[in-house]
């Protein structure tokens, strides 16, 4: 078995998971992983399969794009290459930034490149924009995994800072933190 990423999207409508699935049972496929969202009123998902080594990837592609064209969804399937993990194995810890406040361009920009100049793996976002400004309607939340290794202290002061320039409320706290208080 071969493992494989397929990528699903368009405009969102019920049973594409099924169709997915459905096919990929059929060509003998495993689904691993699966994640999905509606973005506004579209389709997104990522799916990770193992796949018979008889069967290629254009092959899986042309049988998904048979079912899932007529539903006016795109698809693209290529070989998943196991990578060593994004930190190189160093240790993290899982945290959960959010921010609310008014919308506006660049502020997945702005936030991320804050993220990343401590080399800090955002893992999850999840951004609710309204649009307007009330900040209730306006949230990002970033889960992210920081090496144990950087200046804490600095990286939070830099994002405090940077989302107090944007006019944010930000919340930072460990994973296990933030799932205890948002426990539903």
């Amino acid at each position: 078995m071969k493992k494989i990423i397929i990528s699903v999207f368009g405009p969102d409508r019920p049973g594409i998971l099924a169709a997915v699935s459905r096919i990929l049972f059929e060509q003998d496929c495993n689904i691993e992983n699966v994640t999905q969202t509606i973005l506004q009123s579209e389709f997104s998902g990522s799916f990770i399969a193992e796949m018979p080594v008889n069967l290629t990837s254009d092959a899986l592609c042309c049988f998904l794009s048979e079912a899932l064209t007529p539903m006016r969804l795109q698809v693209n399937v290529k070989h998943l290459e196991i990578s060593p993990p994004a930190l190189g194995g160093k240790p993290v810890e899982p945290f959960v930034i959010t921010t609310r406040g008014p919308d506006r361009k660049g502020l997945v920009a702005n936030v991320t490149r804050i993220i990343a100049g401590y080399g800090v793996n955002v893992t999850n976002l999840q951004a609710a924009f309204k649009g307007g400004q009330n900040p209730n309607d306006n949230i990002m939340i970033y889960e992210v995994d920081v090496p144990v290794d950087i200046d804490s202290h600095a990286f939070h002061r830099d994002l405090r800072d940077k989302a107090a320039e944007l006019g944010l409320v930000i919340s930072i706290q460990h994973r296990k933190i933030f799932e205890a208080i948002n426990r539903v």
